[in-house]
């Protein structure tokens, strides 16, 4: 029997050998450009704000906040400014749309049985609380009070986060879930006139207004997943009902 020898498989070299990724060659870069432009505009969106970031003055602390939509709404601030009898009848109709989002989520669930939006806003306005108390902002310099201004009454009020954009969301995405289409278009519609209507009386920051509908997004999908792992699964809902006796000897369920 011979035997054969074999040679001994040579050791790579650090560095030595190794190919460059075939995945960034530019024909599959431009691909992914293509396939992928969200994520390719936010990339360059970053690199933007960046430079904007790092170059940027900072604001004194002894000076106001710099924000950008008190500058887009300075014309509609002097309107209201010079008239607060239509700046009370805004503020009435705001709060109009305030009960109209409080009465769908009741509806939604004492009516259709479906606790989801409740609980949503129930997540959501508890870290409100939190959040606005553990920082205090200042009340922004021109703000424009009404009694008519929910909560009624000239009350004081957290300025982070906007409840009331944050409120309209979860009843819109839950009028979406129901297939009430034309009904969460509207409440959209409104929602953008009041955020509009907020900053021309700086009753709220646009970080506010911003981190306000973002918090309806995130606490109706946490309220989702909780309303998911509390509800049974369905094969053992399935289960419970083949495993029910008969109540009498009709053999009825």
């Amino acid at each position: 029997m011979t035997m054969q020898l074999r040679s001994p498989i040579p050791h790579k070299r650090a560095g030595a050998g190794i190919s460059p990724n075939p995945n960034f060659s530019g024909k599959n870069m431009a691909m992914l450009m293509s396939g992928h432009p969200i994520p390719c505009l936010f990339a360059l969106s970053l690199l933007f704000f960046m430079g904007v970031e790092y170059t940027l003055r900072m604001v004194p602390s002894s000076s106001p906040p710099v924000d950008v939509g008190f500058h887009l709404t300075e014309r509609f601030h002097r309107v209201l400014a010079g008239n607060p009898a239509l700046n009370s009848i805004l503020a009435a109709l705001n709060t109009v749309f305030v009960v109209m989002q409080v009465v769908y989520i009741v509806w939604v669930l004492i009516v259709e049985g479906r606790p989801r939006p409740t609980i949503a806003a129930l997540f959501m306005f508890s870290c409100r609380g939190v959040l606005g108390y553990s920082t205090q902002l200042p009340l922004p310099q021109g703000f424009l009070g009404s009694g008519a201004d929910f909560p009624v009454g000239n009350v004081s009020f957290f300025l982070f986060f906007s409840g009331h954009a944050g409120g309209a969301v979860i009843a819109s995405l839950d009028m979406r879930r129901m297939r009430r289409q034309w009904l969460a278009l509207a409440f959209d519609i409104l929602n953008c006139l009041q955020a509009l209507r907020l900053l021309a009386t700086r009753g709220h920051y646009t970080i506010d207004l911003a981190a306000g509908i973002g918090a309806g997004f995130i606490f109706d999908v946490l309220s989702g997943i909780y309303e998911n792992r509390k509800s049974p699964p369905a094969s053992a809902s399935a289960g419970h009902l083949q495993n029910r006796h008969p109540c009498c000897k009709c053999r009825c369920d």
